[in-house]
């Protein structure tokens, strides 16, 4: 089995952005317009859907929540809640991740299952998500075949992030995300194959507790990057007839 890498993503070359391919136009993304797209019955294949292999253990289903809160008036300005992993955590340790885990026996289904992580990891609470779809299953180079669970979440949510896994909980415009002029791709040689992976570098301005302002970079990338890009893909889809 191969390594995962061990380099800095930042660092890696940049094979393409993708300024060419048109964004999700923003009434795309109002809540009644995401409804709606996950009603209709689209054929559609994911552009990423398998990272190569670096774990020999058995595959692990797990399910992720793409929590998507209904910010700004009518909900015209959405944005997309991310985690940071601890740097502790045994997969995926310091990365930024939608909230989520391995399925449970007691799951009812891989719903359940986002939606219980989702408030084990950061205290998002149920009764302020509402699931609209899923996209397709997705399998990291850890042996994780996962679910990621779309639901709009209620601006009003509480949040209560459990320090063990997460480091820090933040927010980014689903507009950003849903633009390719911000989607990096990369490419590069590693232990005799080729490794291809996307990234989406996302600026955040925040106020120091000294009342100072600051830009802390987002490094999205990996497995989050795919299912955003997978995200894309299946809004830009063009239903038949």
């Amino acid at each position: 089995m191969s390594k995962p890498l061990s380099i800095d993503p930042r660092a890696a070359p940049i094979h393409r952005v993708d300024h060419d391919l048109p964004a999700v136009p923003l009434a795309q993304l109002r809540p009644h317009a995401l409804r709606e797209r996950f009603e209709q019955p689209l054929l559609w294949t994911p552009e990423v859907e398998r990272e190569p292999q670096f774990s020999s253990r058995a595959p692990a289903q797990a399910a992720v929540l793409v929590p998507i809160v209904m910010r700004g008036a009518d909900a015209s300005e959405p944005t997309v809640l991310l985690t940071q992993r601890t740097a502790h955590l045994s997969t995926h340790s310091g990365q930024i991740a939608f909230p989520g885990g391995k399925v449970d026996a007691e799951d009812a289904d891989v719903q359940a299952t986002a939606l219980r992580e989702a408030q084990e990891e950061v205290g998002l609470h149920p009764r302020h998500v509402q699931v609209i779809g899923q996209l397709p299953l997705y399998i990291t180079g850890s042996s994780f075949w996962v679910t990621p669970v779309i639901g709009l979440v209620s601006p009003d949510l509480e949040l209560q992030p459990n320090p063990d896994e997460v480091a820090d909980v933040f927010e980014v415009p689903l507009a950003f995300l849903m633009n390719p002029a911000h989607h990096r791709q990369h490419s590069m040689e590693w232990q005799g194959s080729t490794r291809h992976w996307f990234s989406m570098p996302y600026q955040e301005a925040r106020t120091t507790s000294n009342g100072e302002h600051e830009l802390v970079e987002r490094y999205i990338w990996g497995a989050t990057a795919a299912m955003l890009r997978n995200l894309y893909r299946f809004l830009m889809v063009h239903p038949a007839g």
